[in-house]
């Protein structure tokens, strides 16, 4: 379904000379239509008559600079960055007005964007949110608590050099109606009456019905209302997730027989001290998923709530109902009441767990398994995200004989956060040599660790050796040929294996699609075996060695020669 929002505003002079509230809604265009909207009311302040100049400033500027900020900033980021300015704008020209002239304005912001609602409050404006006929105010006034001083604020935008936005996020649900008004309204109105009212058919008769209320009920300033109906939903967004990552509890530990929001705990599968991951059953299909949620311990770990948020976005938007190749992510409900990560259950072994048995695999096998990984690989790609992780425990074969690549949660999508992408992540065993210099990984560094483990399962060792996390890589040998040590390996698919494998970039396949080509033309088409690498590039330190080793046996010789042969 798509982003939807049905907007009524009404704004009426009153009993005041004029109207200095300003507000205004705008919705991201169709082909942006996953940035959301953007509404915001104010309510003018001023002693010299330039209420309406700052209101309408305020508003103006937000609306129209909200979506010109790139994708990649976070909603509050965006929200503090434009209000700031406007703000200091505004501060410079009140210092220059003439004896106690100045121009103030409340702001109440709410921007609407995937599933989250984020709201930034300055002043005495108000945002309400009606949710199953229940009303609730999302904001707080910043005014004195006093009878006689409640219209005399305690921050506005354009008061000071530097103004303290009040910020709010929580989830968006379809049938929502938030509710900005200036205090015109909510001043003479009560809540409950507020609630009754906002019930209306439709936004614009909400609107109008909430300000014709307040004059009727003897408002005695403007009064303005911007009502926001939600009637539909974009999926899930990376900042939903990132905004569930900050607000939800971790779930305390979990054991067989407990359960979470409905699902049953039937078993714990892996507890690595960082993250946690169960089997469960939903509440109605009864039907097995697996959850993955945060170990207790790293409860308030900011990076690693962040990760598992990323994880669950990137899941849903590479996988979506048509997994190929990976393991669906269902969307977290709205009523979620704590952090976790809810994925299709599939029934079968990892290929780390099918080679702990010692089995060997047919050719054939390994064959198939190695076009449906680079299928996958090749899909992931396309969505411009690297796996970083691609090693035999990331591999599942279900029972259903699909393939699947597991667990993305050090992967790179361009949305990460600095920390996550700076993260020294990976299997050293499986990493290819340009990590090892410093080079951040990218497709070819999956297809180099899809190389290493399709080598390992055939031939039952890695081609450069057992590297442990405290080791640097050495690459000081080309690998043998697969065949030299199975015989039943054909010669095309050595090719293929040494290519993915090379010590030299430029040697290995670029993309999964040539990786495809190359596997489903198979002996018909074999490729080239990749040249071997030189002495030098492989391991310098040994020629600067054998120059040594040649200088002293040529000195030995001269040594002896002067010594003991005669002249």
């Amino acid at each position: 379904m798509s982003f939807e929002v049905d907007v009524g505003y009404s704004s009426e002079r009153g009993p005041r000379e004029r109207n200095e509230d300003f507000a205004g809604a705008v919705l991201a265009a169709p082909h942006e239509s996953a940035r959301g909207l953007i509404a915001a009311v104010a309510d003018g302040v001023s002693t010299g008559g330039q209420g309406l100049e700052a209101a309408q400033t305020t508003v103006m500027g937000l609306l129209a600079d909200y979506f010109a900020a790139p994708d990649t900033w976070e909603t509050t980021v965006v929200l503090d960055r434009l209000i700031g300015a406007q703000n200091a704008w505004l501060a410079n020209h009140n210092r220059r007005r003439p004896g106690d002239a100045s121009a103030l304005t409340t702001l109440t912001a709410l921007a609407l964007q995937g599933q989250t609602w984020t709201l930034a409050h300055v002043g005495d404006t108000r945002c309400w949110l009606l949710r199953d006929g229940a009303l609730l105010q999302l904001s707080q006034d910043h005014a004195f608590d006093h009878p006689d001083q409640r219209s005399r604020l305690t921050r506005a935008v354009g008061l000071d050099d530097g103004v303290r936005v009040d910020y709010a996020q929580g989830d968006a649900r379809i049938g929502d109606v938030f509710v900005l008004t200036t205090d015109g309204v909510h001043g003479a109105l009560k809540a409950k009456v507020l609630a009754d009212l906002v019930q209306a058919p439709s936004a614009q008769a909400a609107a109008d019905a909430l300000t014709q209320a307040a004059i009727n009920a003897g408002s005695r300033d403007n009064a303005t209302a911007l009502v926001l109906r939600v009637t539909g939903l974009d999926a899930r967004q990376l900042d939903d997730e990132l905004a569930d990552g900050r607000r939800l509890p971790v779930p305390p530990l979990l054991k067989v027989g407990d359960t979470l929001d409905g699902l049953a705990i039937t078993a714990l599968i892996a507890d690595t001290g960082v993250h946690r991951l169960y089997q469960a059953r939903l509440p109605d299909s009864r039907a097995l998923v697996a959850l993955k949620t945060l170990h207790p311990t790293r409860a308030s770990d900011p990076e690693e709530r962040a990760m598992l948020a990323h994880e669950a976005w990137l899941g849903q938007r590479v996988a979506g109902d048509d997994a190929g190749g990976f393991v669906r992510v269902h969307e977290r409900r709205a009523e979620a009441s704590a952090l976790y990560t809810v994925f299709d259950w599939h029934h079968g072994r990892t290929l780390e767990q099918r080679m702990a048995t010692g089995e060997r695999p047919a050719v054939a096998e390994v064959i198939e398994a190695a076009l449906a990984c680079t299928r996958a690989l090749g899909r992931l790609h396309r969505h411009g995200v690297v796996h970083r992780d691609i090693k035999p425990g990331n591999l599942h074969l279900g029972d259903d004989g699909v393939w699947r690549v597991l667990d993305l949660g050090v992967a790179l999508s361009g949305r990460e956060t600095e920390a996550q992408r700076e993260l020294h992540a990976g299997t050293p065993s499986y990493m290819n040599p340009e990590q090892w210099d410093g080079q951040l990984p990218d497709a070819g560094s999956d297809l180099f660790a899809l190389g290493v483990t399709l080598y390992q399962w055939l031939t039952g060792r890695l081609p450069y050796g057992e590297i442990e996390p405290y080791q640097s890589a050495r690459y000081r040998r080309d690998p043998v040929a697969p065949s030299r040590i199975r015989p039943d390996v054909p010669i095309w698919l050595d090719h293929v294996l040494q290519k993915l494998v090379a010590r030299e970039a430029a040697q290995r396949f670029e993309t999964a699609e040539e990786l495809l080509l190359a596997l489903e033309r198979g002996a018909s088409r074999p490729l080239r075996a990749p040249g071997s690498t030189p002495l030098i590039k492989r391991d310098p330190a040994a020629v600067l060695k054998l120059a040594l080793g040649l200088s002293l046996l040529l000195n030995f010789v001269l040594v002896m020669w002067l010594l003991f042969l005669p002249h």
